[in-house]
């Protein structure tokens, strides 16, 4: 997916830097992800959640926090109330692009963030947290013996994640007093709450505290065995596909309609397992598949193979052209299957110079209804009509372009 390197001002007028991470298509809707606490916008899951929900339409903006990563400012001068701030100058950035979000994604201390940030962003019809504590005061866990420390000298150096950060009074007076129940309550937006049973940095019990806090509409989907950073791969990926999901029903995605004569949409194909044959499909904002080789062939058996999604192509458009004719005459059709299975044979008309193969897919269709004769083979001629029939016996042309890197 197409990155955009950018900058905006945050709370404080700092330079915040920023990934926009852009479909290859048409936009379908905007994206505001909120890192996890001292974290950056470039962390795995960000990373992957972002790039996945872009390939399915959604553009998704990241960054990082005041004083983190490869922002401007002050991280020790920075409070939880400050991070609230800087996600709405982002969103008041991304309305200024036309791009105005309408999900707000928080992971960990991001996933509070954006609860409380909603409020302050209108163009929100969703909020989906990730692991998020339900008080923010959770986080002060991470700064042990140090805690003493800040109260009685007003600040001290804490080590997080390998790193030292100062950590200043006015944070924890900041995170004590900035209560989410309310701001839950009052979200006007829909919620999506996801968190691993086992997630040994912020505890189940915070997703139930948020998730009845919340009015309707209000989902929860558990994250599994995903560890709190959801530094897995199939972790993030699942999260992003259960966010896009979910979205469609309150987030208006549809695409806009093609000039006449314009192709289809791209469909994407990504390896999946470097080690066998499994692939990634995805066909625009919701459509998603595997196509693997079986057992027998050294795949996995995970999807249908390639050969099958060409049958399934020809069936579904016999199956359709079908449909539409009898709809169109009025017939009474009740049903439509189509068995299509494919095979290499010799090919009859070959020249003479050797055992030519050519495939074949022998098509079966079933034709449900009080049809008459003349109908039911009136149907059966118009199978051969339909437009994967007509392309796979006429032939095509395939254009090979390298977009490779360099």
């Amino acid at each position: 997916m197409p990155t955009e390197r950018i900058t905006f001002p945050g709370h404080a007028g700092t330079a915040l830097a920023a990934r926009l991470d852009l479909p290859e298509g048409p936009v379908l809707a905007t994206a505001l992800f909120a890192h996890c606490f001292t974290c950056s916008k470039d962390i795995p899951a960000a990373r992957r959640i972002a790039g996945r929900l872009a390939s399915m339409g959604i553009a998704v903006l990241r960054f990082d926090f005041t004083g983190l990563g490869h922002s401007d400012g002050e991280f020790e001068n920075t409070s939880f109330s400050s991070n609230v701030s800087d996600l709405i100058a982002a969103a008041q950035y991304l309305a200024g692009r036309d791009m105005a979000p309408q999900l707000l994604i928080g992971h960990s201390l991001g996933g509070a963030a954006v609860l409380r940030a909603r409020a302050g962003i209108p163009s929100v019809r969703g909020v989906v947290t990730l692991g998020a504590p339900y008080d923010p005061e959770h986080v002060a866990h991470n700064f042990g013996s140090q805690l003493t420390e800040i109260e009685a000298v007003g600040a001290a150096e804490v080590c997080l994640g390998g790193r030292p950060f100062t950590i200043r009074r006015q944070f924890l007076d900041d995170i004590r007093a900035s209560a989410l129940g309310p701001c839950i309550a009052d979200l006007d937006a829909a919620l999506l709450v996801m968190h691993a049973p086992r997630d040994e940095t912020v505890g189940i019990d915070n997703a139930a505290e948020i998730f009845a806090a919340a009015k309707h509409p209000k989902s929860f989907v558990t994250l599994d065995d995903a560890d709190h950073l959801i530094s897995r791969a199939q972790d993030a990926e699942y999260a992003a596909e259960v966010i896009a999901a979910w979205a469609g029903r309150y987030v208006e995605m549809t695409p806009p309609a093609p000039p006449p004569g314009a192709p289809e949409g791209i469909v994407r194909v990504a390896e999946a397992d470097p080690e066998g044959f499994l692939q990634d499909i995805q066909s625009g904002p919701r459509h998603h598949a595997l196509a693997d080789e079986p057992l027998a062939y050294g795949g996995t058996n995970r999807g249908m193979s390639p050969y099958g999604f060409v049958a399934a192509g020809l069936g579904a458009c016999t199956s359709m052209t079908i449909r539409m004719y009898a709809r169109r005459k009025e017939w009474p059709l009740d049903s439509v299957s189509v068995d299509v299975c494919h095979d290499k044979v010799h090919a009859q008309d070959a020249a003479p110079a050797g055992p030519a193969k050519i495939d074949q897919f022998t098509r079966k269709i079933s034709l449900c209804g009080t049809l008459t004769p003349d109908q039911r083979a009136r149907l059966l001629e118009i199978a051969d009509k339909c437009p994967v029939h007509r392309t796979l016996e006429s032939g095509a042309r395939v254009i090979t372009v390298d977009i490779s890197p360099h």
